[in-house]
């Protein structure tokens, strides 16, 4: 039984590698991010309000987020309109790259 069943193990996986392989060569090559798309994306994320919620307060920041909801437009544009923060303190509030940045040590 152990040479049928290791020589099972090993066509398993030869058949598993040559199955990464296709989908490498058919599906994973070639693939780029669309820079722009992700950009868009995130800046129309709801999830950008919560940047706000330390400097303007939870309640603003969550009616700024139902507000984009509702009409479509960027949480960065309504903040805008509402005028509770200059250009520059949203534009520095609501920069995703500075989001992605590890905290400061005993800033928390």
């Amino acid at each position: 039984m152990m040479p049928i069943m290791g020589l099972r193990l090993l066509e398993a996986v030869q058949f598993s590698a040559s199955v990464v392989k296709a989908f490498t060569v058919k599906c994973v090559d070639g693939i780029a991010a669309d820079r722009a798309r992700c950009e868009e994306m995130v800046e129309r994320s709801l999830a950008m309000a919560t940047a706000l919620a330390p400097v303007i307060g939870y309640e603003n920041a969550a009616k700024i987020a139902q507000e984009a909801l509702a009409t479509g437009q960027t949480v960065r544009h309504v903040a805008q309109n509402k005028k509770l923060l200059t250009k520059e303190e949203l534009d520095k509030l609501l920069d995703p790259w500075s989001m992605t940045e590890p905290g400061i040590s005993g800033k928390f």
